[in-house]
């Protein structure tokens, strides 16, 4: 079998398990929903924004950007639990490539995004989010969050390979992924932060992301310190900066691991 017919098959076991254990589908839409709402209703009223539309237009970039962001702890976990039941060693043992295993993995995670941003989508709506960019660079903005996410899975798999236990992994993926979106502008305008972590805040991956993400859903940007700087005037191609620079430090790292932990 090619390794392409590998990757393909170990994308549909990733696939069927949610088919066999529909709680992983269910928790991982609920969890985004309820910040929606939460932010929505409860923070919304106190954040004056600026934008036509109120709180909630500048809300969900943001959101979508946090969920996918998450696929790295989900990732991580995966492959920690594989590791400690012993499947990894399955795997070695079939005549497979050696890499389609964390490929396969993290594509599935990936896919598992679409329906994610899907029921997000609809919640958004159903409270109010309308964006204004047109049917094309909506597509594209959520095509985007998708390449986020699988960037950042690469990061996962590595946290996973790493670690010793999936408590540990959970643990540490927190540590990563909640100082990024919390210290970002995804739920609030960065002006409001002291001068030095705006700086921080704006340079943030998940920052350019959401601000990509709002200029392809028709909202305009705001910047504090680092207003008229590069990923200001052009969060789109910061992105992709960002994206194509995890994926060329983390990819070939993560299977570097992966082939160690089996030889």
């Amino acid at each position: 079998m090619s390794a392409l017919g590998d990757v393909y098959v170990i994308t549909q076991r990733q696939l069927r398990l949610l088919t066999r254990v529909p709680e992983v589908l269910i928790f991982s839409t609920i969890q985004p929903v309820m910040f929606v709402l939460l932010f929505r209703y409860v923070f919304g009223g106190s954040i004056n924004t600026g934008q036509p539309g109120g709180y909630v237009q500048l809300l969900m970039p943001g959101i979508f950007v946090q969920t996918v962001a998450f696929t790295l702890a989900g990732t991580a976990s995966g492959f920690a639990e594989d590791m400690k039941k012993g499947l990894i060693d399955r795997f070695r043992s079939l005549p497979i490539s050696q890499s389609a295993l964390v490929i396969g993995r993290t594509l599935g995670d990936s896919l598992l995004n679409i329906v994610v941003l899907a029921v997000m989508g609809i919640a958004g709506f159903v409270v109010g989010w309308r964006p204004s960019g047109g049917a094309g660079k909506v597509a594209l903005g959520f095509l985007f969050l998708l390449f986020f996410g699988y960037a950042l899975s690469w990061v996962g798999v590595l946290v996973g390979l790493s670690a010793s236990d999936a408590r540990v992994v959970q643990n540490v993926s927190f540590i990563v992924t909640f100082p990024l979106t919390f210290l970002s502008n995804a739920f609030a305008p960065t002006t409001g932060m002291p001068r030095a972590l705006q700086y921080f805040a704006e340079w943030n991956p998940v920052s350019t992301m959401v601000a990509a993400c709002r200029e392809l859903f028709g909202l305009q940007n705001q910047f504090g310190a680092t207003a008229g700087s590069f990923p200001s005037e052009h969060p789109l191609i910061t992105s992709i900066g960002y994206m194509f620079l995890i994926m060329v430090i983390f990819v070939p790292l993560s299977l570097r691991k992966y082939r160690n932990s089996i030889d």
